[in-house]
């Protein structure tokens, strides 16, 4: 199958979106931010101190200690993520698969990123073994270490590392001198929270991680960029402008004109506040979707592929080893052309592993669950309010499609 690049899309200019809710917006966010419309000066670099301190408040919950002046807020993670490494130097290592967007941010600044191979429980944290093995050749061949990027709730396998397999990675990082970023955009969209243990590695390594949270994985639309940073508390009498990566992070977002827009801050800031029309809206959606997960996850199965149980997100990453045959009869021998023949089948982006670090001849691609939740914004509410959304005539047609295009490649 002969493939062609789309126009204008080259390896950093197109990449796949992360998945979305399919939800409309709600009322209360939707009116903060027409009521700021008339704001014309943007928010200062990192924040204003009315989103500073939502974000400090928003973490001061999860059990890190956090004060405003250790936040720093960006429009979109990965403007912030570029600011991150740029302020830190070195190589980076990462765990395979990844996030499709961050491998393009160090290529960007031209730094080496190294994948680390993630073990069989869950993707999103590089083995520990492995990494003290790559840190190890990096060195010998000259390279400089410096940074580790994860993520505890992982787009693409959606899945959530257990803590002790979070607690050995980290360790062994801090131990050979790396500082740790940790993504935890999805944290949010757990599928059982009182069923499934995420632990911070900011809660393990306190003065070694830097944790990063795009608001758009579970509390404000994709469409409205902001993220924010909490970084390692600092005394500030020990503060030094050429040692603070939070004073050099705000140094390259000024250079970027990377700022919040003044209208989107108030949403953001209530977003952060977790009212409950936010927190509820939350974690219904992360019931629906870890439903459709689900149902997803066992049509895979049922068709001979193999893929880890999601717990998190709105998504499931599949491995079509198995149907090698019948794809190649279809023409589809890579992760490539495997992502174009199911993108056309299923008339929804399917997007495969080479986009997230995998190898290219492994043919393996995630899925999103919003192709299920219908095709007009009465169906996607149905689905929201319904509680079992798999029971859905809508949905069960969209689920039975799915399951057919991965039948007919036994």
């Amino acid at each position: 199958m002969r493939q062609t690049a789309p126009e204008g899309r080259g390896p950093v200019r197109y990449g796949p979106p992360a998945p979305d809710t399919g939800l409309p917006v709600l009322p209360g966010l939707a009116g903060l931010l027409a009521a700021a419309a008339g704001r014309t000066a943007p928010e200062p670099p990192g924040g204003g101190p009315v989103l500073r301190e939502a974000a400090a408040g928003y973490w001061w919950r999860r059990g890190l200690r956090t004060h405003p002046e250790d936040v720093v807020a960006a429009p979109g993670a990965p403007a912030l993520l570029l600011a991150l490494l740029a302020a830190h130097g070195g190589d980076l290592l990462l765990p395979r698969p990844c996030p499709a967007w961050w491998t393009p941010q160090a290529r960007l600044l031209g730094r080496p990123a190294y994948h680390v191979p993630t073990p069989a429980e869950a993707g999103g944290v590089p083995d520990p073994y492995a990494l003290l093995e790559t840190v190890r050749r990096i060195r010998a061949e000259g390279g400089d270490p410096r940074l580790l990027l994860l993520s505890v709730a992982d787009d693409p396998t959606a899945t959530v590392p257990p803590p002790e397999l979070v607690r050995e990675a980290c360790e062994a990082a801090v131990a050979e001198g790396l500082h740790v970023i940790s993504d935890e955009t999805w944290r949010d969209t757990l599928h059982h929270p009182h069923d499934t243990v995420l632990l911070s590695p900011a809660e393990m390594c306190p003065d070694d991680v830097t944790v990063l949270a795009d608001l758009g994985g579970a509390l404000t639309p994709a469409a409205w960029p902001c993220a924010v940073a909490r970084f390692p508390p600092t005394d500030p009498s020990r503060a030094d402008r050429w040692t603070d990566r939070r004073a050099r992070v705000l140094d390259v977002l000024t250079a970027l004109g990377a700022l919040v827009p003044g209208p989107v801050a108030p949403a953001m800031a209530h977003a952060l506040d977790e009212p409950e029309d936010i927190t509820e809206r939350a974690r219904r959606a992360a019931d629906v979707h870890g439903r459709l997960a689900g149902a997803a996850y066992h049509a895979v199965l049922a068709a001979g592929a193999l893929a880890r149980p999601p717990q998190a997100g709105r998504h499931l990453y599949a491995d079509l080893g198995p149907l090698r045959a019948g794809l190649a009869a279809r023409g589809v021998t890579d992760s490539l052309e495997l992502e174009s023949h199911l993108t056309a089948r299923l008339g929804a982006q399917a997007t495969g592993g080479h986009r997230f670090g995998d190898e290219l001849g492994a043919l393996r691609v995630r899925f999103g669950t919003d192709m299920f939740l219908g095709n007009t914004e009465e169906e996607r509410a149905e689905t929201l309010a319904a509680p079992d959304p798999t029971e859905l005539p809508h949905v069960a047609s969209a689920l039975e499609g799915f399951r057919g295009a991965l039948e007919e490649l036994r």
